[in-house]
């Protein structure tokens, strides 16, 4: 079979990593790269042999004619590049979130739909063996589930900038919470019924009304419940920047700091020290008759080898012809969690799903 043209569309660090994968699975053919800033899509060629490079995405899906894009730029572009790749002929894969809103969201995934076009959104938690584990243990906790979560990040230089750039559409608990939230629901296999956030503005280099700090809670219609809290800029401690817990009736199961990075280092947004599971058994006496697991995750991919695993599975939805329903919906499901958190800071009212 011929192999499948891709464009990506953004060149930063996920565009890269995104790039490579493509050019490592023979089914793909990289046909060209996509960025507004000259440096970035020039620099990404080279390392990848002289890929074509374009600076307008219009431009670039005409002479390319590709059969799949990849989208991987700042997130309020993306329902833009999405439904361009779609109204193209292409199937498409984006990093989260899909879209800025809710409805949104929901006219693409239909458009995806109405025009049999596979679209896959970077949930890159899923793909990760070690994550994977851990929403599998936490499954066997009974229920209701307690899941704590964060993702603190001490930015400056660089990230700091890009970070304020996120910051222009979206609040860290929104960019990084559909991560978490997906998890939960993975964990929980329940419905979110409402979502309660606090949140703070700790720096004047951000819109007025936006916040680098938050914390939201949910709750589940099995009665579990769940805090995710995300902060991001140069005032952010390192203290217990990463907590990944759950807890069930029958024990607990974590994910440990050892050999992590700093809370600046991409590697560490995703890497685990090891999975610690402990069970809640006692005896007559009161005592614990389970001695804690610790299950080493030594092996695990490295931020590229994670984004070849999405590639592969975007792969194998256009060639095994997938359905991705359910795939579609919870990323729908995750980002309407998000949004009521957001509303949640904004009114300082808990918002009921429907």
């Amino acid at each position: 079979m011929e192999a499948i043209k891709v464009l990506v569309v953004g060149c930063g660090n996920m565009g890269a990593s995104h790039a490579k994968a493509y050019q490592q699975l023979d089914n793909f053919e990289l046909v060209g790269l996509v960025s507004r800033t000259p440096k970035s899509r020039e620099d990404l060629s080279k390392k990848l042999g002289g890929i074509p490079t374009f600076g307008d995405f219009q431009e670039a899906l005409k002479i390319t004619k590709p059969d799949a894009i990849s989208v991987n730029t700042y997130p309020d572009t993306h329902a833009k590049y999405v439904r361009a790749g779609l109204e193209a002929g292409a199937h498409v894969f984006v990093e989260k979130p899909l879209a800025l809103t809710v409805e949104e969201a929901i006219n693409l995934v239909s458009l995806a739909q109405k025009l049999d076009k596979k679209l896959v959104v970077g949930y890159i938690l899923r793909v990760h063996p070690a994550w994977s584990k851990f929403v599998d243990v936490a499954r066997t906790m009974g229920k209701p589930l307690v899941m704590r979560m964060n993702l603190n990040q001490q930015s400056s230089g660089g990230q700091w900038y890009t970070h304020k750039q996120l910051m222009n559409s979206m609040s860290p608990i929104v960019d990084c919470g559909v991560h978490y939230i997906d998890i939960m629901c993975l964990m929980t296999q329940s419905k979110p019924v409402s979502v309660s956030a606090i949140g703070a503005r700790l720096t004047d280099e951000i819109h007025p009304e936006m916040y680098n700090y938050g914390q939201l809670q949910v709750r589940f219609e099995d009665d579990s419940v769940g805090w995710y809290e995300a902060g991001w800029g140069p005032m952010m401690s390192e203290t217990a920047f990463f907590i990944k817990d759950v807890i069930g009736p029958l024990g607990c199961v974590s994910i440990t700091e050892e050999n992590k990075g700093a809370s600046d280092d991409i590697e560490g947004h995703t890497k685990t020290g090891g999975l610690k599971i402990h069970y809640s058994d006692l005896d007559a006496e009161g005592n614990f008759t389970k001695k804690d697991l610790m299950l080493l995750t030594d092996d695990e991919p490295d931020h590229d080898g994670l984004c070849l695993l999405e590639q592969r599975f975007f792969l194998e939805a256009i060639l095994e012809d997938v359905d991705l329903t359910t795939h579609m919906q919870d990323a729908i499901n995750s980002l309407k969690v998000v949004l009521a958190a957001d509303k949640s800071f904004k009114t300082g009212k808990t918002v009921f799903l429907t």
